[in-house]
């Protein structure tokens, strides 16, 4: 419920950053190769969101988007193959992994960390949390669904009134996905530092013994 609070509180303070933002990442949606960098920034922008950064709408055009394009597309890669190597199993399982590696472009992205190292990260920060994700997105969606619907009853406005709901609804699910990522950010960031605790104690020198000291000489009596 804090998360649905902060993601509301967040959504509707960025609102018209984030819609507009969004209507030119759509117009510009169907451009080879510059939609690739639009969405890396997009994705930006929503760590952006979580964290309480003021949102560029323009930021997803910006060139440094493209400095990691080739690590994007292989986790994309990777991503896809595991999760149709779990839905032979069942599907349930392919939920799971898509739950537990749903955080892992942002890692790439804000980490800084290769593809498998942000896999990683994503499924060690939401170990225990997935049902939580889950539910969580699914109370939403019913919200705003029902926002909608009711609004969309209102006599002669309902129609417009639906379309400004899924406007500021899509603002809210936005911020939503960012506060989530901040969370689990901070649950990467203890565990990376865990990590290279554990490294440096077992790659750590040892300390050299001291040697003994020589023995005093024993002054000769003539």
């Amino acid at each position: 419920m804090k998360v649905i609070r902060d993601g509301i509180r967040c959504g509707l303070k960025n609102f018209f950053p984030l819609f507009l933002m969004l209507i030119l990442y759509i117009l510009t949606f169907w451009i080879p190769y510059l939609n690739v960098g639009t969405t890396i920034g997009f994705c930006k922008a929503v760590i952006g969101v979580g964290r309480g950064e003021k949102v560029d709408p323009l930021s997803i055009f910006s060139g440094d988007n493209f400095k990691n394009l080739g690590n994007f597309f292989l986790l994309l890669g990777l991503v896809s193959i595991g999760i149709t190597a779990a839905m032979l199993f069942m599907f349930i399982p392919a939920i799971v992994i898509g739950l537990a590696w749903n955080f892992a472009v942002y890692f790439l992205i804000d980490k800084h960390v290769s593809p498998l190292k942000a896999l990683q990260l994503s499924y060690d920060a939401t170990y225990g949390n997935k049902w939580r994700i889950f539910f969580a997105g699914i109370l939403c969606g019913i919200m705003i669904c029902l926002i909608s619907l009711l609004l969309g009853f209102i006599p002669k406005v309902g129609p417009f009134l639906a379309v400004i709901a899924c406007f500021l609804c899509t603002a809210v699910l936005i911020a939503f996905e960012g506060v989530m990522y901040d969370f689990f950010s901070q649950k990467a960031d203890a565990i990376i530092a865990d990590h290279r605790a554990r490294f440096c104690r077992h790659h750590a020198p040892e300390a050299p013994a001291a040697e003994d000291a020589p023995a005093a000489e024993e002054p000769v009596v003539e």
